[in-house]
């Protein structure tokens, strides 16, 4: 598909996805917009590009949104930039955990542990309300004593 309109425009070429089940309802639809030429070849390169950049896009932005990281509700009170400082705080955290899900043992133990970042995040959150650890270290080493049940002392009375 090329298209030009008007003087000046650039030209894009572009092409359409669509996927359909064994019934032929349609379960994939996008088009896919670009500045090279399209041939038979490239075609497959330029949808493949175009579906791994959405699905990366949408992967992350679902995490921001619904993961304990409440990226949407990032309204803002400040008089000029307090909004974009925490966008930019939850990209960081995310990137933080992001880093430490690929290199730190302890923290991947935990997430296997565990079954999502929030309920991590929110364990965390609840032991330093109540207990003060010196170190990253520290907190890390008790962890993993509390995902062993503690029997239930007897009462002496």
């Amino acid at each position: 598909m090329d298209r030009r309109e008007g003087e000046g425009a650039l030209l894009i070429n572009g092409c359409k996805l669509t996927t359909t089940d064994e019934s032929g309802q349609v379960r994939y639809h996008n088009a896919f917009a670009t500045a090279l030429p399209l041939d038979d070849r490239r075609v497959p390169e330029v949808v493949a590009a175009g579906r791994s950049r959405w699905k990366i896009e949408n992967e992350n932005n679902s995490t921001l949104k619904t993961k304990s990281y409440h990226f949407d509700h990032n309204d803002g009170y400040g008089q000029q930039h307090l909004s974009s400082v925490l966008a930019s705080f939850i990209i960081l955290t995310f990137l933080i955990h992001t880093v430490l899900e690929w290199m730190d043992d302890q923290y991947q133990q935990f997430r296997r542990k565990l079954p999502s970042r929030q309920r991590l995040s929110d364990d965390i959150r609840t032991l330093t309300c109540y207990l003060c650890f010196q170190s990253w270290g520290a907190l890390t080493t008790f962890m993993p004593q509390s995902f062993e049940p503690v029997p239930p002392q007897p009462e002496t009375g």
